[in-house]
């Protein structure tokens, strides 16, 4: 078998070798082994090294008739930090503070902007309370539990209020690293949560009281200049803002143009048109025009005739247009409604 001539030949180079410093050059080395003679020279010698060392070091024959034992696969699991006490309220406050002295510097209309890192494109330069927040990680994993916390506090004030992210930021590093002052000193902490609530209550009725109500379109211009930092734009907010009212919605796109453009569109407009081509009552200009129609709106998918049946039997008796909005119709329901319309039935 061959894992036994490696064997020999390995063996043989062996003695060699050895034989290499007892030997004058290109003498003669007999070796007996197995009742055999191997007669190498000394050059011959390093020759067999070199052969039997490659040999004896060869892959093992993987052939499917042997088998072989093989070492389980191990899996590591990380273990868990675990911190009690004043090192781990140390580490929480570190977090904090150090994503709370990141956001601070954007306070305020003379607030400064920080650069955040992106890993595709080029750096980002934002003066937003959240979202330098929301960039932030860092390397000690209980530091970054902190983080965390505050993060989440600037994500709360974005979705529910849309502003003061930074306000909101930094009233929760000050109220942290002051509670933490008081429970380090021996306070209770239950009675530190509901003075600090009841606080809250106080000083949110004490803002709504002294709170100014924004009138007028050079309010709306104050306070979209500090908004965006440039007066121009804040008056083309200012002036889109009173145009469409409290109740009107403000959209901002990227212009294909060099210059800013106001664009007011009276009513409501709906990306999606009619959904089949039989609803087209203008077949020039390719629209439908309902005149004082029945208004159906809603967030389901309409596929079953039987949903919408009531209400086509009452539009039939009093012969007003119908008008869907839904986000989507289609199978036998969207093929009654274009069958009935063909008929004349309905509009």
């Amino acid at each position: 078998p061959s894992h036994r001539t490696n064997t020999s030949v390995l063996l043989s180079s062996h003695i060699a070798f050895l034989s290499l410093f007892s030997h004058p050059p290109h003498s003669q080395i007999t070796s007996h082994k197995n009742g055999s003679t191997m007669k190498f020279h000394v050059t011959a010698s390093l020759l067999a090294l070199v052969v039997g060392s490659s040999s004896g070091f060869a892959p093992i024959d993987h052939h499917p008739s042997r088998t072989f034992l093989q070492r389980p696969s191990t899996v590591v699991l990380n273990s868990k930090r675990v911190s009690f006490k004043e090192e781990s309220r140390k580490k929480l406050v570190a977090g904090i503070n150090k994503v709370a002295d990141a956001v601070r510097v954007t306070l305020g209309p003379k607030g400064r902007n920080v650069v955040l890192e992106r890993n595709y494109g080029a750096p980002e330069i934002v003066n937003d309370g959240v979202t330098i927040a929301r960039e932030i990680s860092l390397e000690d994993p209980e530091e970054n539990v902190g983080a965390r916390l505050i993060q989440e506090v600037a994500s709360k004030s974005d979705s529910k209020a849309g502003d003061g992210t930074t306000t909101s930021t930094i009233m929760t590093k000050a109220i942290v690293n002051n509670g933490m002052r008081a429970v380090t000193s021996g306070i209770n902490p239950v009675a530190i949560n509901a003075g600090i609530r009841k606080a809250a209550r106080v000083v949110a009725d004490e803002v709504k009281r002294v709170a100014v109500p924004v009138s007028g379109i050079e309010d709306l211009k104050n306070v979209a200049t500090i908004a965006s930092g440039s007066v121009e734009m804040g008056r083309i907010i200012a002036l889109a803002a009173d145009k469409v009212g409290d109740t009107g919605s403000t959209v901002v796109e990227e212009s294909q143009t060099l210059v800013d453009e106001i664009e007011f569109t009276e009513g409501l407009t709906i990306d999606r048109g009619f959904i089949s081509p039989y609803f087209v009552k203008d077949q020039e200009r390719q629209v439908c025009e309902l005149v004082n129609p029945r208004i159906l709106v809603t967030d389901a998918k309409i596929e079953n005739v039987n949903d919408v049946v009531p209400i086509l039997e009452q539009l039939v008796k009093s012969k007003d247009p119908l008008l869907i909005i839904a986000e989507d119709v289609t199978g036998e329901a969207l093929s009654a409604l274009v069958v009935n319309k063909m008929r004349g039935v309905l509009d």
